[in-house]
């Protein structure tokens, strides 16, 4: 089956790791596209829902929540999906190709008048009464780019994230039941911004203050595919630390450092196979600190960078 990417197309499709803000961003590109829309066509590819049938539903629309998203149809069903770490959905036109991977990668296609939604390596689909989908999303934490967040929001991310006062900030940000949408990029940014190390135990950090940071930096990103906290949206300024190990520090000139860092949903040999990499300066992050990645040789370490914020 084909389909062809329209203007809108490409603000479905994520833009590195999917985190929060992504999934948003996806959540109000399907449900501007399909809202309303009456399926002619669906086909879910997982053997636990090959023989779905969703033709003829029409599409209440899409939510987020966290990382998940939930596309509800008005018969009181909801496919639940999750992008993990490489998982999309895009938008087409009849008639063109789609581009959104290999064939085999599909593994969802809602087919309106004059549109596909594909859905992309999603690991974990699942269709499910609307009235249940609490079963699905329950354990998540305080939704960052929930509508409806308050003070009580805001006390209660901080209330999990300091439950373990020992638990390194940096393993803390990520534990979406303490508090959803924040991923490996914005961890990362979160510790520069804060001018924490990754490693600092939380008991020894503003917790207030990391909440609000999070939840700034996740909606300041959350209409736009391109993701920046720099405030500058060039490709290679978009970042204080993310990605930039070996490279100069924006703020001090220091070379940025890398490390490995355990997933904190996992335990035992799966956390060590799921470690995923920390980056942070230790001029402008001190404290606490893992052994680095080494810097390459070539890293221009010493020149004074300009302050982008």
């Amino acid at each position: 089956m084909n389909g062809a990417a329209h203007a809108g197309a490409r603000a479905c499709q994520t833009f590195g790791v999917p985190e929060g803000d992504t999934v948003f961003l996806t959540a109000r590109r399907l449900t501007d596209a399909l809202a309303g829309e009456r399926l002619v066509h669906a086909d879910l590819r997982h053997p636990r829902l090959s023989t779905a049938d969703l033709a003829g539903r029409t599409v209440l629309g899409v939510a987020s929540a966290g990382k998940h998203l939930l596309t509800r149809f008005d018969d009181e069903r909801t496919l639940h999906s999750h992008l993990r770490l490489d998982g999309s959905w895009h938008l087409y036109r009849p008639g063109r190709p789609w581009r959104g991977g290999p064939s085999h990668s599909v593994r969802a296609v809602l087919q309106i008048a004059d549109r596909f939604a594909v859905g992309y390596r999603l690991h974990d689909l699942a269709l499910v009464r609307t009235a249940d989908e609490r079963d699905l999303i329950g354990h998540l934490g305080p939704d960052l780019l929930a509508g409806d967040w308050d003070d009580a929001a805001e006390s209660e991310a901080v209330r999990r994230l300091s439950q373990n006062p020992r638990a390194a900030l940096g393993l803390a940000l990520l534990d979406q039941t303490a508090m959803a949408g924040v991923g490996n990029v914005y961890r990362a940014e979160i510790c520069f911004l804060l001018g924490v190390s990754p490693w600092a135990p939380v008991s020894q950090v503003d917790m207030p203050a990391a909440v609000r940071l999070a939840r700034e930096l996740l909606w300041l990103n959350a209409w736009r595919p391109q993701r920046a906290t720099t405030g500058d949206a060039r490709r290679a300024s978009r970042h204080w630390v993310y990605g930039r190990a070996g490279q100069a520090c924006r703020r001090c000139g220091d070379a940025v450092r890398s490390a490995s860092m355990p997933d904190p949903q996992l335990h035992g040999a799966q956390a060590l196979a799921a470690q995923r990499t920390i980056y942070f300066c230790p001029t402008c992050q001190p404290g606490p600190a893992r052994r680095a990645a080494a810097v390459p040789r070539s890293a221009t370490t010493h020149r004074t960078a300009r302050d982008t914020r």
